[in-house]
């Protein structure tokens, strides 16, 4: 299932960024911890060209230490790409950027010129707390649900850095199907464009093969389920969350589950790893391909019909 959600306002925001570009010296990228890959925006890459760009992957409090490490590592080989972890718990990480910033642009810097840096996005990942943060007072909305902040926004942080905002914008496809889940998963997605039920099916999946102990101890489980239903159907039992005639309320489960992943309930979880991702990206190519191959056949086939 790969997902289509493109709101006016992102639509918007992406004219206004190709505009303001060349303006602009360096990018902030926030990525969420716990899907580096999947909370990637590919237009960014696209957009950004050779500019160079600090990949500041937030909530990193919620994620796998160990795997955040070997994303850390990995994007750090990308040219000129440099890459943190911070959170919200960690301010004065976070203002770390401000001496990263002059120390990626050393010609800038020297010349005691500003430096004017747009920060990017998906919704919900915590480009507005990290705005506030780096501002030090509250100047970019926050809150738990997707796209918050609306338009885009001049901040000047009196530091020789000049910050432009920007609306959280995902693009137009998501066209891996894991990564869709992934986002919708962490509440990247609002809950509304998937099936509540098919999400946490996906995440109950995922816990039972990389997190299997953290399922049995905040359950209080003797045996691990042995796939999603029974794992969900044996939470909703200790939960009570039972319709008449004692069957398990999926919905009400589901919320739960996702609730407690996204919260850090269950500990710090990573929903990808490097290694995967390579793999990942080829088989979307192969997909790709084979939907272009499609679609021209198709196309072809009309072609025939008219003569």
């Amino acid at each position: 299932m790969s997902i289509q959600w493109f709101p006016g306002h992102m639509n918007k925001a992406r004219k206004q960024i190709k505009e303001l570009l060349p303006q602009i010296h360096l990018i902030i990228e926030v990525l969420d911890a716990r899907i580096p890959f999947s909370s990637e925006n590919p237009m960014i890459a696209e957009l950004r060209g050779d500019k160079p760009c600090i990949k500041v992957l937030t909530k990193s409090d919620l994620a796998d230490p160990k795997i955040t490490e070997r994303w850390l590592q990995y994007l750090d080989k990308q040219k000129g790409i440099k890459a943190i972890a911070v959170t919200t718990k960690q301010p004065d990480i976070i203002r770390q950027l401000v001496p990263l910033c002059r120390k990626m642009l050393p010609e800038r810097d020297a010349g005691h010129n500003d430096i004017h840096v747009m920060i990017m996005g998906i919704p919900n990942v915590g480009k507005s707390t990290l705005i506030n943060t780096l501002a030090g007072k509250t100047i970019a909305k926050t809150g738990n649900e997707p796209a918050v902040t609306k338009g885009q926004q001049r901040i000047n942080l009196r530091n020789g850095i000049m910050l432009f905002d920007t609306p959280g914008m995902l693009w137009p496809k998501v066209e891996s199907e894991k990564s869709s889940y992934r986002l919708a998963t962490t509440g990247a997605i609002k809950d509304t464009a998937m099936s509540y039920e098919d999400v946490a099916f996906f995440a109950a999946d995922f816990l039972l093969l990389n997190y299997p102990e953290r399922l049995r101890e905040r359950y209080q489980m003797i045996d691990i389920p042995d796939n999603e239903l029974d794992l969900l159907e044996t939470i909703g039992h200790k939960r009570g969350c039972l319709r008449s005639g004692g069957k398990v309320d999926l919905e009400k489960v589901s919320t739960i589950l996702l609730n407690e992943l996204r919260s850090g309930t269950l500990g710090p979880i990573s929903l990808e790893v490097p290694e995967q991702i390579e793999l990942e990206i080829i088989e979307v190519e192969k997909l790709l391909k084979e939907k272009a191959a499609k679609k021209e056949a198709r196309k072809n086939a009309r072609k025939k019909k008219k003569t």
